[in-house]
């Protein structure tokens, strides 16, 4: 079933790659035209969004449990610490070792570090994790929240 999968590793494919690695050397800090904002192999993705009140994160973690998780913020620099297995089980939940003949997926442990706004308060975070998804609330200081001013009459 699988054994055609060596015609991918012939030297027009190897010949891609070397164009491929022309083109990171081109554009700077190595970085490929991915429309991605991070290099390849970046895990977990995040997107960053801003509200008036707050600053929302969502983590994209699939494959990770909640308590493989550890999230921590030092100076608005938010830190993503854990680890994701591949799972060792079948669906039909048999335990068996498969022949890998191509792997995509990442296992192992991981950490990245994503610099966040000034003027959040990271001791007022709240966390939720649903479906791989970890979204993380950091609102922003009292001070800096946009304030309605009151006009009253002359």
């Amino acid at each position: 079933m699988f054994g055609d999968y060596w015609r991918f590793d012939r030297p027009g494919f190897r010949e891609l790659d070397w164009v491929r690695e022309m083109m990171d050397q081109l554009f700077p800090q190595g970085e490929s035209m991915d429309i991605r904002s991070v290099p390849r192999g970046t895990f977990p993705m995040v997107n960053i969004g801003a509200t008036d009140d707050a600053v929302r994160v969502y983590v994209f973690a699939p494959g990770v449990a909640a308590n493989d998780l550890d999230v921590s913020i030092q100076d608005n620099v938010l830190i993503l610490k854990g680890r994701r297995e591949l799972p060792a089980r079948q669906p039909g939940g048999e335990e068996r070792t498969l022949a890998t003949y191509r792997r995509e997926r990442f296992a192992g442990e991981f950490s990245r570090a994503v610099a966040l706004p000034e003027g959040l308060d990271g001791d007022a975070a709240e966390a939720k994790f649903r479906n791989g998804v970890l979204e993380i609330r950091l609102p922003k200081r009292e001070e800096l929240q946009p304030r309605k001013i009151e006009i009253s009459a002359a």
